[in-house]
């Protein structure tokens, strides 16, 4: 994946997340992307609340992935990381 790509990816990311970002600050917590791979996996951190929420995993999924590949389908997968 070229960085031009990348580029264009996180600038698609980054505006999935800023609609989704008021709804984990509403619970004390944020989302930032902390790296697309050349593989196409959009890896996001969890942090505040977020990060140790019992739910996080099932958030990650069900709405932040989602959210992403709407935007981006390129991506392939999202995970999380520390």
């Amino acid at each position: 994946m070229t960085e031009e790509i990348k580029s264009d990816l996180t600038v698609k990311i980054e505006d999935a997340l800023l609609q989704l970002r008021p709804f984990f600050e509403a619970d004390g917590g944020n989302m930032e992307l902390a790296e697309i791979t050349n593989e196409g996996v959009a890896k996001i951190r969890l942090v505040g609340a977020c990060a140790d929420c019992s739910m996080s995993e099932m958030t990650l999924r069900s709405g932040v992935e989602e959210a992403i590949k709407k935007v981006a389908p390129e991506i392939t997968a999202v995970e999380a990381v520390l």
